[in-house]
């Protein structure tokens, strides 16, 4: 098979997304809400009898509840955190930081990008509030700036293939076959790249697999096998949602699991606004966003 060199570059400019949300409107719409349900409960409750009216009476405390879901969260406005997360979690990140924004109207200033960028960008910087990194390794060359740490979620490796899998690979033994052509990450920079490499190292075909190319961002390696640039892709598990894409199950990559932590840094300029967001972290709204794109949370 001629080899099908993949072009995927990474400018390496790291952005900052300023996240829009207005807490006071959300807020609003969900106590309006859940007054008109629970007075729908109460008109159907009339006509039930004494068995519909403890029904109904249960429902609509059960939606005041779900309205009042971030109620206890701090008013923050006028309040900055500034964050920075890999860049293969930001969509649930990005989801997240809005859902925080919109309860508490604090503004969420967070920069994606890989990992030796946001390491360096601490270091030289010296500012910022969190770090939410891809592993707890990634936490290492900033230890200094980490004042604590909690395990969030599972991050997941997987080996990815085109839909159908046409080239019938069933694990990683696989891709040390003839005519594989493989897509991994940056071993140098990025969590998913040294799993990559640790993954093939461990299997011993490191030095027998056609590396296609390796890129920064693991959304980029998904797109790429969609469109037939490459065989495979070792990859996060949230990043496989593009269409076009599989998952290869026991693949060998269960072992190399990593979990994603949020660090806060000594260098934060809003302590309290941190605090509360640590919390929301734990909370069961963040939770469910994180299991939405295919996370475990972490025990």
């Amino acid at each position: 098979m001629k080899k099908n060199v993949l072009g995927i570059l990474l400018a390496g400019t790291m952005g900052a997304a300023l996240i829009t949300g207005c807490g006071s409107g959300s807020s609003g719409t969900a106590q309006s809400s859940a007054t008109q349900q629970a007075q729908e409960s109460s008109a159907d409750s009339g006509q039930a009898g004494d068995s519909g009216q403890a029904a109904d009476s249960g429902q609509a405390k059960e939606t005041e509840a779900a309205a009042s879901k971030t109620t206890d969260l701090p008013g923050l406005t006028g309040h900055t955190l500034m964050i920075y997360c890999g860049a293969g979690m930001t969509k649930p990140f990005q989801e997240i930081a809005d859902s925080f924004k919109a309860a508490t109207g604090c503004e969420m200033n967070v920069t994606y990008a890989n990992a030796g960028q946001i390491q360096s960008q601490i270091t030289t910087s010296e500012e910022g509030d969190m770090f939410i990194a891809g592993s707890a390794e990634e936490l290492k060359p900033v230890e200094s700036y980490v004042s604590e740490s909690k395990a969030l979620v599972k991050h997941i490796p997987v080996l990815a293939v085109q839909s159908g899998n046409p080239k019938n690979i069933t694990s990683l033994s696989s891709l040390a076959g003839e005519g594989i052509a493989l897509i991994i990450g940056d071993v140098d920079s990025t969590p998913i790249g040294k799993i990559a490499k640790k993954a093939l190292t461990d299997a011993g075909i490191f030095d027998k697999v056609q590396i296609e190319a390796s890129t920064t961002t693991a959304p980029q390696m998904a797109t790429a096998i969609a469109a037939g640039e490459a065989d495979a892709a070792i990859i996060w598990k949230e990043n496989c949602d593009a269409q076009g894409v599989e998952i290869v199950d026991n693949s060998g990559l269960e072992d190399y699991i990593k979990t994603i932590p949020a660090a806060s840094l000594s260098c934060s300029a809003d302590h309290d606004a941190r605090q509360a967001f640590l919390d929301y972290l734990n909370s069961e709204d963040a939770q469910e966003i994180w299991m939405k794109y295919g996370y475990e949370i972490a025990e």
